[in-house]
């Protein structure tokens, strides 16, 4: 029996995302994909789905769903959101069957900007160009291409139910608080003096209001290239440009195809999603490295991935009145 994820609720910026519509950027479509690579590939290697499996991304606004048809196992992997399953509060990198009609609510927490709900199946949306990533500026991919709302439902084909109660994920690779992102200078670095492309790196960077899918804009004093009239290149994700105001922008997912303003810097793919898990107001300084240092970083977090995800059983502590009421553990009064 095929299962549906219900929306009940949504919050702005719910999207299906796979590991990127990639391969056509040199038409001018961009990959989109996950905001934080490397925890939507945990929350589906733990459930043991391909890591690139499309799986839901979660915003700060935050969503509460449902499943009907069949159980579902499910995980929930990311920053620091606060899940709540049927009032039950649940830790933010966890895994467990979904029953029909429970009701599973992820509302921003402490920490983080990105949560990912991996399910046990395969969401059952149409490929467009090989990925289901949503884009929805240009209405691409996902549902309808565009972000989830209320009333949606996500179908689950092969749905799979095992897990049980809820287990909490041990994810070390996870552990990046906010602080250094690493960098590989260039592929303009030489537009900038000296001086200016050490400053950059002393930082430090304010996070500013205005991010989204499309860009992390980075506040702090200005830098500024000797020439800003360079011809317009191909943007990778991480690609760190200089416009005339001199506040670095840092492309991300849903960036633009190519662009014209110098790039000082790129943030390796290691880093890419402890970055983007920063959130505005947040303070964050750059670190140069070298290509083969930027390499080792990818193989170490690939090598993390391939292997097993421990899980310890989640040890209940909110015994409340009305929990222990509502289980009926006492029938009647004897004499």
């Amino acid at each position: 029996m095929d299962a549906t994820l219900s929306i009940l609720s949504a919050g702005g910026g719910i999207t299906l995302q796979d590991a990127g519509r990639h391969g056509y950027l040199r038409y001018g479509i961009t990959p989109a994909g996950p905001m934080d690579p490397l925890a939507h590939s945990s929350a589906n290697r733990a459930l043991d789905n391909p890591p690139g499996a499309t799986a839901l991304e979660i915003s700060l606004g935050g969503v509460s769903l449902t499943v009907t048809g069949a159980a579902l196992d499910v995980s929930l992997v990311g920053g620091g959101f606060r899940i709540d399953h049927d009032g039950r509060p649940l830790p933010c990198a966890t895994a467990l069957t979904l029953k029909p009609e429970a009701r599973l609510t992820v509302r921003a927490g402490p920490t983080g900007a990105w949560c990912y709900l991996g399910v046990a199946g395969a969401i059952d949306v149409a490929p467009t160009l090989g990925s289901t990533a949503t884009h929805t500026r240009s209405g691409m991919g996902g549902l309808d291409g565009r972000a989830l709302r209320a009333g949606d439902a996500v179908p689950i084909a092969r749905p799979r139910a095992a897990l049980g109660e809820p287990s909490i994920l041990e994810l070390p690779w996870l552990d990046r608080p906010p602080g250094t992102i690493r960098v590989v200078l260039g592929p303009q670095d030489d537009h900038f003096d000296p001086a200016v492309v050490a400053a950059f790196l002393a930082g430090p960077w304010r996070i500013g209001a205005r991010g989204d899918r499309m860009a992390c804009f980075l506040e702090g004093d200005p830098i500024r290239a000797r020439d800003h009239n360079i011809v317009s290149d191909g943007i990778a994700m991480g690609a760190i440009q200089v416009p005339g105001t001199g506040q670095p922008i840092v492309l991300m997912a849903d960036r633009q195809p190519t662009g014209g303003y110098p790039k000082i810097a790129t943030v390796i793919g290691a880093d890419l999603g402890r970055l983007a898990q920063a959130r505005a107001g947040d303070s964050v300084r750059f670190a140069a490295v070298s290509v083969s240092e930027a390499v080792q970083a990818r193989r170490l977090a690939r090598e993390a991935l391939a292997g097993p995800i421990g899980r310890r059983p989640l040890v209940r502590t909110d015994f409340t009145s009305e929990f222990l009421l509502a289980r009926n553990l006492i029938d009647g009064v004897v004499g």
